[in-house]
């Protein structure tokens, strides 16, 4: 077999690559936004529940927290009788949004935190409420600085989906495993894996420069 033939067995992984990556980051980003804006709430339970969120996946393994969801939450499920089992693409989609939703989090939390105080005391000056300053003054003016980072977390995340592949998730990691245990073509097949990923990065890295100008006209006083 020639890289010419690799290539459809891989295009085949690439787009179940594309689906993970962009339903997690997209889950991912709710989560952030959900559980950072939480973490600066004044309700203590509210607060409690997004630090135990970020904190419990910031600091447990991605592969641990995958395998939890795909092969120990059906056991728990049967121990309380209720039919937890995931589809695999379900697992892995919830496992790679939750992992990059609790380092988003903390992201959120930092940006708005970066506010100048005078954009609250406008806000308070035109007699805003609490969440009218949070969702009108300080979220506009503190995603523009989320960006960046939320850029990196997204080509972080492209690379994390090849762990799918050990829940049998057939990704490209998946697909190229397959090929490989087949031909034994081992430097081909990597070489063309890396290229696609890394492809597959640049055009992320392009889409979040572009949303991050868009963005930036957000900041106070942007055009």
């Amino acid at each position: 077999m020639s890289w010419i033939e690799y290539s459809g067995p891989l295009l085949s992984g690439a787009w179940v690559t594309v689906q993970l990556t962009l339903y997690s980051s997209v889950l991912g980003a709710v989560f952030a936004f959900l559980f950072g804006v939480g973490r600066l709430s004044h309700h203590w339970w509210v607060k409690a529940i997004s630090v135990s969120f970020i904190e419990i996946f910031r600091g447990t393994s991605l592969l641990v927290q995958l395998f939890w969801l795909f092969f120990a939450l059906p056991m728990l499920g049967q121990l309380i009788g209720i039919d937890l089992r995931l589809p695999p693409v379900l697992a892995g989609t919830l496992a790679l949004a939750l992992n990059i939703g609790a380092y988003g989090a903390e992201v959120v939390r930092g940006a708005i935190q970066a506010v100048p105080p005078s954009q609250y005391e406008a806000a308070k000056a035109l007699d805003f409420n609490a969440r009218q300053t949070m969702w009108r003054i300080a979220v506009p003016q503190a995603i523009p600085e989320m960006m960046p980072t939320f850029g990196n977390l997204a080509i972080q995340n492209l690379k994390d989906t090849a762990l799918v592949s050990l829940i049998g998730l057939a990704d490209m990691a998946f697909r190229a495993e397959q090929i490989r245990n087949f031909t034994q073509d081992s430097t081909t097949i990597y070489t063309m894996l890396l290229f696609m990923y890394f492809g597959m990065a640049l055009v992320i890295s392009g889409l979040m420069h572009l949303l991050e100008r868009y963005t930036s006209r957000w900041r106070a006083g942007g055009q």
